[in-house]
């Protein structure tokens, strides 16, 4: 008896570890596996459409490939992540000051700027904004950033 309790109280942590992991709101079992089915497929479709911008990025013959920008929306922000193959001086700087022209308040981020340019930033609009931002208004400022970054690091 002890065996079977222990099991299913491990099956219980175990889905309320995967409802957590979804944000799923279900209560019961079903309707949690359901919602994981959906995250996941949710999940696919965006490692496609990474995986085909990274393809179309790396297949551009340009000397200087366009700059891979991606924003979605979250609950209460956005999720930004910005590729460049090459990396400047003032890059960050110029999409940092673009996020401030914004009213966006960075709450999270991870940056390279080695030898290839990488950021993932999650940003908030700020409680002054007047009216809710959308996602490619975002997407358009980072990418006026980055052509002002690298047009300062061409004079350097």
């Amino acid at each position: 008896m002890v065996s079977r309790e222990h099991k299913k109280a491990g099956l219980n942590e175990k889905l309320q570890l995967l409802r957590s992991i979804t944000n799923s709101h279900a209560l019961d079992k079903a309707s949690i596996i359901a919602d994981a089915s959906k995250y996941i497929e949710e999940l696919k479709r965006k490692v496609e459409i990474l995986n085909e911008d990274i393809t179309a990025t790396q297949s551009s013959s340009s000397q200087d490939p366009s700059p891979m920008v991606t924003v979605e929306n979250l609950q209460k922000g956005f999720l930004i992540n910005v590729y460049l193959e090459r990396s400047s001086s003032d890059l960050l700087v110029s999409i940092l000051e673009a996020f401030e022209e914004l009213g966006l308040n960075v709450l999270e981020a991870r940056v390279s700027c080695a030898e290839k340019f990488r950021l993932e930033a999650v940003g908030a609009q700020g409680e002054e904004a007047g009216e809710i931002m959308d996602a490619q208004v975002v997407r358009q400022a980072v990418l006026q950033a980055i052509r002002r970054g690298r047009g300062n690091s061409d004079q350097d």
